[in-house]
């Protein structure tokens, strides 16, 4: 187990950018494990990075990937949690489009009761993200309204799926007929097509002001949440699709008394990923054992093909969660 089969990222650029590449199995240092890696998501952050757009931070691997399922092979110095032959799902700093990957311990987490490898790979990175900016930064609680823009996305479908399951009331845009209707099967209580029609109009038609706004678009969404938004809201920036340089009349910050705020979470210590990971599995964990969540996995590759699922996510024609298959 010297060599394994990873996706390198030839030169900043396409999909065709990513290509199979020989290099060496990772050790596991003190306190990390090695995971024989079954399934590994396939994420927004990991399209900017093969773009040449997001470096992976300092000390972590090249290779693209931030979230994995598979099962432990090998402990590293001081590991009390894992065994060998554990089946663990694990948020990583990159490293995931391998056949093995190296993770701090605190940063896994078992595989939910119930799930495969492949829906297991589809938790960490949107999971993550949406419990630390929605209920951590965004305050969300039971009977207030969540707003989510691109609410077919992997980060789309999972904010329903919980804002729903710690009682909410959630709204998304999305681009197609499609995407809302699967938008409403999954429990959103309403769905905007954005392409037809103005979230802030319809919104205010129907005379609902979001509590809390979850928004990976920026642009001029920025100043349409801000009219959007209810007095006391939360507007919580994950991404910006359409960029972050905007010029934006803020006097609403001061009129609603907002909070606008926002976070990256891959550069983050593996400290506080650990107190992110700890809190999915006291609230969340529990949910998926009782059956009231389930990822939602709208195609799988294998590994070797990633290159095609990054043209797949690309189009914007998935429905939640793309993944990479190893075996």
């Amino acid at each position: 187990m010297k060599d394994m089969t990873a996706i390198a990222i030839t030169t900043p650029g396409g999909p065709d950018a990513l290509v199979p590449v020989t290099i060496p199995v990772p050790v596991p240092k003190p306190g990390e494990i090695l995971v024989r890696v079954k399934a590994a998501g396939v994420n927004r952050p990991d399209v900017l990075q093969r773009q040449g757009g997001y470096p992976p931070p300092p000390g972590a691997p090249d290779t693209p990937g931030l979230e994995i399922a598979g099962e432990v092979v090998a402990l590293g110095d001081g590991v009390k949690r894992y065994e060998a032959g554990d089946r663990v799902c694990a948020l990583v700093p990159g490293g995931g489009y391998a056949e093995f990957a190296v993770v701090h311990e605190d940063n896994a987490l078992p595989v939910p009761p119930g799930l495969s490898f492949t829906e297991a790979a589809a938790i960490p990175e949107t999971f993550f993200t949406v419990w630390t900016n929605v209920f951590d930064r965004g305050r969300l609680r039971e009977g207030e309204t969540l707003l989510v823009h691109g609410g077919s996305s992997g980060i789309g479908t999972t904010a329903i799926m919980l804002g729903k399951a710690f009682g909410a009331i959630v709204v998304v845009t999305a681009g197609s007929a499609e995407k809302c209707q699967a938008c409403i099967a999954l429990g959103a209580d309403l769905a905007i097509n954005y392409r037809d029609q103005d979230f802030v109009a319809v919104l205010a038609d129907k005379g609902i002001k979001p509590d809390v706004i979850l928004d990976m678009v920026g642009g001029d969404y920025i100043a349409r949440n801000l009219k959007a938004v209810a007095m006391h809201g939360r507007i919580v920036m994950i991404a910006f699709q359409k960029g972050s340089r905007v010029d934006v009349d803020w006097m609403p910050l001061m009129l609603k008394r907002l909070t606008f705020t926002g976070s990256t979470l891959r550069a983050r210590s593996v400290a506080e990923k650990a107190e992110i990971a700890r809190a999915l599995e006291r609230n969340v964990w529990p949910l998926f054992g009782a059956e009231q969540l389930k990822p939602i996995i709208f195609r799988t590759f294998p590994l070797a093909e990633a290159a095609a699922a990054h043209a797949l996510m690309e189009s914007s024609e998935h429905i939640g969660k793309i993944v990479l298959v190893n075996g």
